[in-house]
């Protein structure tokens, strides 16, 4: 994949590079020649170095490096617990001043030594305070929910967008402070980087208590697809594309410039479709429309304590898997946020009551759901004994 030393780069566009598992002895300063890479996984490999010229890759947001047996103990620790910018960070600092990190090594050592004579008890206590600070979730199974949500899925979606993956997620907080508008910045961000803008993905999020089961994700005609956007009124789908393209060109009249913004910029990805992907209720009501938008009938609010999540994609099954993990850890992590920062009013003796000790570690709690086909048949699982292993160093999974 990689270019001969003066040759242009062969892969311009390439943003995705998963080498996990395919014992890779040696990453060359060579990968910095990926200018669009964002993602790269080359996890469980017989890597003994990383270069310092990953830090060079000038979009890589995402790496997964676990799995190997580095040289660089501190290193081998960071990448099985620390966020990517750090790792690079780290890597810059070693390829270019080895004396800032001998440096800085030496403070870790000499802060670590100090904790240490603080403390009246062993390293097992410390690790019981690590983990037991981890972001907790549980896993309700199928088997241990009385009544578990199913998906059913039309063949039709096969040529559409044919990969969904859902679950619910109960116990989050949305009331204090600004939760509410962080949750919905936390969406969005979400769309801009993991989705890569909607292309490869898209998340829809509901309130459970409004939402109808079961659930059909089905494709429709635009001229017979109707779904009540959130903020507008019920509208069919090919009037509501007409609508934001006409936005869009006023946008642009207006601010004189060629870029839109919000829903008008995901229109493109529908281009060419003679159906349009949905996911409809009980009563027959579409609550998604992917990638646009999710319904008003289903909208999230303050008071909502248990969520719907869906994402879909025309990739890929695992892409799905993967946006999913990390909105349940963005979300396990605003969850926390909330209460350790103790927003919104209350007194204290209620803010002790929700903050203290006993409650600040509460798990959230994820319910399995199932995506069948029109026969019953099993498609997909969420989340199975596998899934959330990309966000396990952040995250204590009870299973």
């Amino acid at each position: 994949l990689l270019p001969a030393a003066g040759t242009p780069a062969p892969f311009p566009l390439l943003s995705r590079l998963d080498a996990a598992d395919n014992e890779v002895a040696e990453l060359g300063a060579d990968i910095a020649a990926l200018p669009a890479l964002k993602s790269l996984d080359v996890a469980n490999n017989q890597l003994r170095e990383l270069p310092a010229a990953l830090a060079d890759c000038p979009r890589l947001k995402e790496a997964n490096f676990r799995g190997n047996q580095l040289r660089d103990k501190r290193l081998e620790k960071m990448v099985n617990g620390c966020q990517t910018k750090a790792i690079l960070e780290y890597l810059r600092a070693g390829g270019r001043g080895k004396g800032k990190v001998e440096g800085a090594r030496e403070d870790v050592r000499k802060k670590k030594r100090e904790k240490q004579q603080k403390k009246d008890s062993g390293d097992g206590e410390q690790d019981e305070v690590e983990e037991a600070s981890k972001l907790l979730v549980k896993v309700l199974h199928v088997s241990e929910n009385p009544a578990p949500l199913v998906v059913k899925v039309s063949p039709g979606v096969k040529d559409v967008r044919a990969f969904i993956v859902c679950c619910v997620l109960k116990g989050v907080n949305l009331k204090p402070g600004n939760a509410l508008k962080r949750f919905l910045t936390m969406q969005t961000k979400l769309h801009e980087d993991i989705c890569e803008k909607r292309t490869v993905a898209t998340i829809a999020t509901h309130d459970l208590q409004l939402v109808k089961a079961p659930l059909t994700y089905d494709v429709q005609p635009p001229d017979e697809l109707k779904i009540m956007p959130l903020g507008r009124k019920e509208i069919k789908a090919k009037d509501l594309l007409r609508q934001l393209q006409l936005e869009a060109e006023e946008q642009r009249k207006q601010k004189k410039r060629q870029n839109v913004s919000g829903l008008h910029r995901y229109l493109q990805l529908l281009d060419g479709k003679d159906n349009y992907p949905c996911l409809v209720d009980a009563e027959g009501a579409v609550i998604s429309f992917p990638p646009i938008t999710n319904s008003e009938k289903t909208k999230i609010r303050k008071e909502t304590r248990d969520l719907f999540l869906e994402v879909t994609s025309d990739t890929s099954l695992q892409i799905c898997k993967d946006v999913m993990d990390t909105l349940i850890l963005k979300i396990a992590e605003l969850n926390r946020s909330a209460l350790e920062n103790r927003e919104g009013s209350g007194s204290d003796v209620e803010l002790d009551a929700i903050c203290g000790p006993g409650n600040m570690n509460l798990p959230l709690v994820v319910e399995q759901v199932r995506v069948v086909d029109t026969d019953g048949n099993l498609k997909v699982l969420y989340p199975s004994k596998t899934d959330l292993a990309t966000v396990a160093s952040l995250l204590t999974v009870i299973r």
